[in-house]
């Protein structure tokens, strides 16, 4: 069994998706410490051909909590200038009559953590783009929630059963493959190859949120981008 665990981001870019499309399952990682100035809250899409932050309200944010217990603002009044936001940046581009409501959906769930509302975001998109891998928060499993790190991970890969557990290939200095090996699980890195698409033809600005690809790609374009990774094994 595939295994992936990450943090709860707010409409990832598109590798974030490639790793969860390319597992069995996948733990939203939820119960761990929120990072401030991440991509726990926020993202970025394409304004006036720029990349520029699209952010959660969010309420008693602190890298002293956990991501579970931030709080997220629903205030009507922040949740339209969000989609306001949305509307000027997107309204022509190709597949914006397809994608807003699907935002409009994500922006208005009324969750009221940050995790839930990142969670249900997942829900959603994946249900959009046909990605049907199991979804686990961290927070349900029973695990010594005193390990760290590696250690945890490596926890939770026993507790789900794992063989193989695929990591963004950012995170390849926070892992050993002797450590997983010693404890029979495969380790992987995935490694986003290059993507690139037409956006309102300018000069192409890469890594923006999966919104930005789903605003100017149809599904079966997305799905075919999901594939086009590389993994770094030994």
């Amino acid at each position: 069994m595939k295994l992936g665990i990450m943090q709860p981001y707010f409409v990832p870019y598109i590798g974030y998706w490639q790793l969860m499309n390319a597992v069995d399952e996948y733990v939203i990682y939820d119960d761990v410490n929120f990072i401030k100035g991440g991509w726990i809250n926020r993202n970025r899409i394409l304004v006036n051909d720029q990349p520029k932050y699209f952010n959660v309200p969010m309420l008693g944010a602190s890298s002293m909590k956990h991501i579970n217990e931030v709080g997220v603002n629903n205030d009507p009044k922040l949740i339209r200038k969000n989609l306001d936001q949305l509307m000027r940046a997107y309204s022509k581009a190709p597949y914006y009559d397809k994608v807003f409501p699907l935002m409009e959906k994500i922006l208005t769930s009324e969750k009221e953590n940050l995790a839930q509302y990142n969670a249900e975001s997942f829900r959603l998109i994946n249900k959009y783009l046909g990605i049907t891998t199991k979804l686990i928060v961290s927070s349900t499993l029973e695990k010594d929630c005193t390990l760290k790190g590696q250690d945890k991970v490596l926890e939770i890969c026993k507790l789900l059963g794992a063989t193989e557990y695929y990591n963004a290939i950012g995170g390849q200095e926070l892992y050993s493959f002797a450590d997983f090996r010693q404890q029979g699980v495969k380790l992987s890195f995935l490694k986003t190859e290059p993507i690139t698409y037409d956006q309102f033809g300018g000069e192409f600005q890469p890594n923006l949120s999966i919104v930005d690809v789903m605003m100017f790609n149809s599904v079966d374009t997305i799905r075919e981008m999901l594939g086009r990774y590389q993994l770094v094994c030994k």
